[in-house]
């Protein structure tokens, strides 16, 4: 329920600023929102990638999972655990974001010469595809953070068009009516004490 104003001068000098100030910061809103949505965009393009490139390293590992460990004595799945996802940080549209800078994987203790060849590539896969989920994982952790700063940025811009700017100019034309009515009581009200003033001054 919004709060009853003043019909006064002092009043209307109040809510034309207030008008003011809406009227400069709901652009800015909107630039945000378009910025937050573009942003969106871009990560979910990535993430889909990240999740393409997986499911590509995939599909090159899967003729050798059940024989990897049984051939070779070589845990690859250990190895190919990521010990450590690193991540940096930036900015897009005021929303501080992580961003993957790549994957810590455990050092290789096996022996190149008494394994066999498919060892090497079969671990270079899986660690890709572990790299690749990981990324995906800090683009979907983005894709969060951008879509709730987003939420919040829709529903400013929504009080600002349906409430406050629509509260303001009617209360400005609900003073300007009184002013207006006023003005006109005053000029008869003159009009009367002059005649008035007149008669007198005739009689």
């Amino acid at each position: 329920m919004a709060a009853k104003i003043k019909l006064t001068r002092p009043e209307l000098k109040r809510q034309r600023e207030i008008l003011t100030r809406f009227n400069r910061y709901l652009p800015m809103l909107k630039l945000k929102q378009q910025q937050l949505q573009m942003a969106i965009r871009d990560v979910e393009r990535a993430r889909r990638a990240a999740d393409e490139e997986e499911r590509q390293a995939d599909a090159r590992i899967a003729p050798y999972r059940q024989i990897t460990v049984l051939k070779s004595g070589v845990d690859l799945e250990a190895l190919a655990t990521p010990s450590e996802v690193k991540t940096g940080s930036y900015n897009i549209a005021g929303v501080a974001l992580p961003v993957f800078e790549g994957c810590v994987f455990p050092p290789v203790r096996y022996s190149l010469f008494g394994t066999p060849a498919f060892v090497d590539g079969t671990l270079k896969d899986l660690r890709s595809q572990r790299a690749c989920r990981a990324k995906a994982e800090v683009l979907r952790e983005q894709n969060r953070l951008l879509n709730n700063e987003l939420t919040k940025i829709i529903q400013r811009v929504n009080l600002f068009e349906k409430v406050k700017i629509p509260e303001a100019k009617e209360a400005i034309r609900k003073i300007r009516i009184r002013l207006g009515d006023e003005m006109t009581s005053a000029v008869g009200r003159g009009k009367i004490a002059k005649n008035k003033i007149t008669g007198e001054a005739g009689s």
